[in-house]
């Protein structure tokens, strides 16, 4: 089941600029790499969050979000399900203001520890994919 909700979405668009992108690493061939591409050209800064702590799209790669050392917006999550929840409960330890599960990264638990914490959540959704009906208006 996806959790969507429309004034969530816009608002982590709208007020989201540092993302934290779990799973993205230089492969362009990864879904991750394409979307960290757009959210980057609308102005959000990208921070690679993956083992190799390689840079993508000119930004430093880190290997967890404990080891950024800078405020986290968003943390946007390119993993399977049976892993999203440790990262979620890693945004809530760092301070993020959302967590947002991509498409089918379902973890309700995860997310409902998120919004009991005054984050905003998003599961099954895509923010590339969202932004033409929510995203801020130039």
């Amino acid at each position: 089941m996806s959790t969507a909700d429309p004034v969530d979405i816009e608002w982590i668009l709208a007020h989201c600029d540092t993302w934290a992108i779990i799973g993205l690493a230089d492969n362009p061939a990864r879904p991750a790499h394409g979307v960290a591409r757009f959210l980057q050209r609308h102005g959000k800064r990208i921070v690679p969050v993956h083992p190799k702590a390689e840079a993508v799209w000119g930004e430093q790669g880190y290997r967890s979000l404990a080891d950024i050392p800078f405020a986290v917006d968003c943390v946007d999550v390119f993993r399977r399900s049976e892993d999203a929840g440790a990262f979620a409960d890693e945004a809530i330890t760092i301070g993020a203001k959302a967590v947002w599960f991509q498409l089918e990264v379902f973890d309700s638990a995860a997310g409902q520890r998120a919004v009991d914490a005054g984050m905003r959540f998003v599961q099954d959704r895509c923010p590339a994919i969202e932004w033409a009906a929510y995203g801020p208006k130039a």
